[in-house]
């Protein structure tokens, strides 16, 4: 029952997000007094369901309320989001899912080497997005990890992709080239990373 409430509200958290996309925009664009509640709600349906690029949505926000007010919304909105996430994993599926590790050593394994090393591993997949977002929520929701944990993890490691995101879109409006190479340079460091981060996967799977 708990697995069939936790699918169905994120069907309709889906199904909204998809739905009024356009009309928060339109609130958020206004920059009115309910802009700023209805920017930090759209970043966090983002978590659940991307239907804008979040660094879109970040720049956005970035141009209307200033890069400083632009950053907390999307700490604030990504928080909201990222631990509503984690709570429905933990509550619908992580009694499930434990079941089933239990009746595998293997698995048992991976999951205390995942919970001892939780904050580096989860901060580290953050920084460099080699796991989708949501699905590092959902597996750290159905895990032993403390949400404190999880979501300090979260934070530190989205904090420069929510810094460079808002305030690249902070001036797209008065120089589109400089906030486009702002965000180039940034996704081509995060490229190079990564491409380090596989060759040393390959380097140590050829070794054993």
């Amino acid at each position: 029952m708990k697995q069939l409430l936790t699918i169905l509200f994120s069907v309709i958290i889906i199904i909204f997000a998809y739905t009024k996309k356009s009309a928060m925009l339109d609130v958020i664009q206004s920059g009115e007094s309910m802009a700023i509640i209805i920017s930090i709600f759209f970043v966090a349906l983002l978590v659940f369901f991307p239907v804008m690029p979040y660094p879109l949505v970040a720049g956005l926000i970035g141009s209307v309320f200033g890069v400083w007010q632009g950053i907390f919304i999307s700490i604030i909105g990504i928080s909201l989001g990222t631990s509503t996430m984690f709570l429905m994993a933990r509550y619908g599926f992580q009694e499930w899912v434990q079941k089933i590790i239990r009746k595998y050593p293997k698995s048992q394994e991976y999951e205390a080497y995942f919970e001892k090393n939780a904050f580096m591993g989860i901060l580290f997949l953050r920084l460099v997005p080699v796991v989708p977002s949501p699905l590092l929520n959902v597996l750290s929701g159905v895990s032993k990890v403390p949400w404190l944990v999880f979501i300090t993890a979260t934070l530190i490691g989205k904090l420069p992709n929510i810094v460079i995101s808002t305030f690249a879109g902070s001036l797209f409006a008065k120089n589109k080239l400089l906030s486009i190479s702002i965000y180039a340079c940034y996704l081509l460091v995060i490229t190079v990373i990564l491409m380090l981060y596989m060759n040393k996967k390959k380097t140590e799977a050829r070794k054993r």
